[in-house]
């Protein structure tokens, strides 16, 4: 049940005794003063039991230690240690001198319980109303779309790995598929957790390998594939099982010059676009933010006020698949805000880069009624130096598209257009196309909308102007979020729900302290900014 704070401290009260020594206008000193009002008691009421079991730690406390650690991207180690030897975080979260804290582990069921409850980012849409109630985000009506790779805390694990590893999770979790294991399956000892011991520079015995793993693999997805599909495993065995069959399909292909029948597979020479690449955390994924530089982690998609800097949405999400495309995550973000604006939905100017810029998303802002700053991708000809999409012309209405040459043809139902024999003897084909069939275009959906984009990017100063002074604000928010040096680039826990809560504590910890700095404060019971004096 939920825990009460005692009417006295254990040892002085190291607020009330060692306030000077704890620098004012900081995060530790305001927690001091004023946690009880950030995080009334009632906000965590849902989280405990009514009456019945053993008084815990009060929540306000575990909030202060939980926002605190995520602003120092400390380990649970590292805050309850802190939580018991250093006198500012006695202050902020209001123990006493001889307070010893609590075990780590309560940090763990604490993120749990808020993770299992009906609104787990409780913490970050709170800090959102107190920025509301302030006046921090008054008039302020700029919002900037924005994306940073975070890493995994795992080892990325090559195919041979996740193949043994998966073998092995399999005959932990399915049910009889030990026994099937230890009966049928010889490509290696799968009561050891290292790999085979094998001529690992022989080719022909690395192929081997990956034959016999493979084939065991598919032994056991097939002794439990019947169990499966009747849904008779449960939801753990059923993952396991599925997981490694993923493992057994993701990169290997059948040998060459055979068609898989016959157990030889071989490793291929490419990468699927959704590779697993870690039995151990099976949502990280490869990701390219640029062409040059690949990660292996998860995506933080934020959205930004850019004057005051402030998080007024995050999450995080996988870092593949159209569903966790920057466009899609972003548009939803601004559509389903965690706090609600007074005034109800809200209108902005929405600023991003060109990930930001398909016809889908400006499309679906434009209809919200969102004014869309987003740069364009910039246009790649067929030819370098030639035409390129813009220098047809598109009649919609009539279904028709004009060729730089003057050539009209008509738009087909999948919204094709081809050329063909006009350009074997067109003057301009040299610029135009190098494709023996002529010059074919394939029009977006939203055409007219990217066009329109384009164009005004290309001819409006005053929208470039607006865009370059407010655009690379979100990078401050981007910095801070990722910390010094890129401390907190790197995730702590494993899957999507346990990092989205930690990049929302993390996000509600950076506003308040932002908010602190702008100069946060409760009059009469009202959060106001209060402006630096001196």
């Amino acid at each position: 049940m939920m825990g009460h704070r005692p009417e006295q401290p254990i040892g002085p009260d190291v607020w009330s005794t060692c306030r000077e020594l704890i620098p004012a206008g900081g995060v530790y000193a305001f927690l001091a003063e004023h946690r009880d009002e950030l995080f009334p008691q009632e906000m965590f009421s849902d989280l405990y039991a009514a009456t019945d079991g053993r008084p815990s730690v009060p929540p306000q406390v575990l909030a202060c230690v939980t926002v605190l650690q995520a602003l120092l991207h400390h380990s649970d180690g590292e805050a309850a240690l802190a939580l018991r030897c250093d006198l500012r975080w006695k202050a902020a979260c209001g123990l006493g001198l001889h307070d010893r804290g609590f075990d780590p582990s309560l940090l763990v069921y604490f993120r749990q319980r808020l993770r299992r409850s009906g609104d787990p980012n409780r913490i970050f849409a709170r800090i959102g109303r107190v920025a509301e109630a302030s006046g921090a985000l008054r008039g302020r009506m700029r919002r900037v779309l924005d994306s940073a790779v975070l890493d995994d805390a795992v080892a990325t694990q090559d195919t041979i790995t996740q193949l043994i590893a998966a073998v092995r999770r399999a005959g932990r979790q399915v049910p009889g598929a030990a026994q099937v294991i230890a009966e049928r399956c010889r490509a290696a000892d799968y009561a050891d957790a290292g790999k085979p011991a094998i001529a690992w520079d022989d080719a022909k015995a690395r192929q081997d390998l990956v034959s016999a793993l493979v084939s065991d693999a598919l032994t056991v997805v097939a002794a439990f594939e019947a169990a499966a599909l009747a849904g008779e495993l449960e939801e753990a065995a059923g993952q396991a099982l599925a997981l490694l069959a993923l493992v057994a399909g993701q990169d290997v292909e059948p040998a060459e010059g055979c068609d898989g029948t016959d157990g030889r597979w071989q490793i291929a020479r490419k990468v699927a676009s959704d590779r697993v690449i870690s039995i151990v955390d099976a949502e990280t994924r490869h990701v390219h933010k640029t062409v040059h530089q690949r990660q292996d982690g998860y995506k933080a998609h934020v959205v930004v006020e850019p004057d005051t800097g402030l998080f007024t949405g995050v999450r995080l999400t996988m870092a593949t698949g159209q569903d966790n495309h920057e466009a899609v995550v972003g548009v939803d973000l601004l559509a389903q805000p965690p706090v609600q604006p007074p005034a109800g939905t809200a209108t902005f100017e929405v600023l991003g880069d060109t990930a930001y810029g398909t016809g889908e998303a400006r499309a679906a802002l434009a209809e919200a009624g969102h004014t869309v700053i987003i740069k364009p991708a910039p246009l790649r000809p067929a030819v370098a130096g030639g035409f390129t999409i813009d220098d047809f012309h598109v009649e919609e209405a009539a279904a028709t598209v004009t060729c730089p040459a003057g050539v009209i043809r008509h738009i087909t139902a999948t919204r094709s257009v081809t050329f063909g024999a006009a350009c074997r003897s067109c003057p301009l084909r040299q610029r135009c196309t190098t494709s023996k069939d002529g010059r074919s275009l394939h029009l977006h959906p939203h055409d007219a909308l990217l066009r329109q984009a384009r164009q005004a990017w290309a001819g409006d100063p005053d929208l470039r102007a607006v865009y370059r002074r407010h655009r690379p604000m979100v990078e401050r928010s981007i910095a801070w979020l990722i910390g010094a040096n890129g401390g907190a680039r790197k995730l702590r826990y494993r899957g999507v729900l346990r990092n989205d809560l930690w990049v929302h504590l993390r996000a509600a910890a950076l506003n308040l302290r932002r908010l602190i700095n702008l100069g946060l404060d409760p009059v009469q019971g009202a959060w106001t900014l209060q402006p630096a004096t001196g």
